[in-house]
């Protein structure tokens, strides 16, 4: 080990990306994983670049919603009752953060890390010749109805701030335009043309 300046714990899509960072930085870098390259949650995911997504999960009025994410056994915030004690000072943390001033610095931060994160991947495409690996398709995200598509005001109006494009959808039959065969229950939608997918996650990794 004496020759390694780092090593990188975990091979995966992070592990790889910070090892290969590192390494052209002239860095000896030794990358290990129990189980291989992008050999499991990598692999399995919707290798998905969310680059429009700019609002951090700590939000004004979240806290509200954990109360009842502690309730549901397959929410989104499932602690056991033991652990509590030991993850307070961390949610202590995550409330100063969702207060109006800091959420504002957090969309900002966000917006200049997703527009980091795009200017790299687009150099590793081109470096890699990797563009056979992309689907530029965009996201189409559903609703079931108004309620949950108007909850995202705030959302649409950070994007409209920092120029991300989307469109709103309000019928079933616009819908079905974008993607046909979707339930006529989802009649509400956003598309974001600016999303884009790897086809392949492990081999893209």
């Amino acid at each position: 080990m004496a020759d390694i300046d780092v090593i990188v714990v975990g091979a995966g899509i992070i592990g790889v990306n910070a090892a290969l960072s590192l390494q052209e930085r002239g860095l000896k870098v030794r990358l290990l994983d129990r189980t291989g390259i992008c050999a499991e949650a990598s692999q399995r995911n919707a290798g998905a670049f969310a680059f429009t997504e700019i609002m951090p999960l700590a939000s004004p009025g979240i806290m509200l919603k954990a109360p009842k994410w502690l309730l549901d056994p397959l929410g989104p915030l499932s602690i056991p009752p033991s652990y509590a004690p030991k993850i307070l000072p961390w949610m202590f943390k995550f409330w100063r953060a969702s207060l109006p001033d800091r959420h504002k610095a957090s969309i900002e931060a966000q917006y200049r890390l997703m527009q980091l994160s795009q200017s790299a991947l687009e150099r590793q495409i081109t470096e890699l010749d990797g563009e056979h690996l992309m689907q530029r398709e965009g996201e189409l995200q559903l609703f079931e109805g108004a309620r949950a598509f108007y909850a995202l005001e705030q959302n649409l109006l950070a994007r409209d701030q920092y120029g991300i494009e989307y469109s709103k959808i309000e019928s079933a039959a616009a819908i079905a335009e974008i993607q046909p065969g979707l339930s006529e229950r989802f009649s509400h939608a956003i598309f974001s043309p600016a999303w884009m997918n790897t086809v392949d996650p492990k081999r893209w990794t």
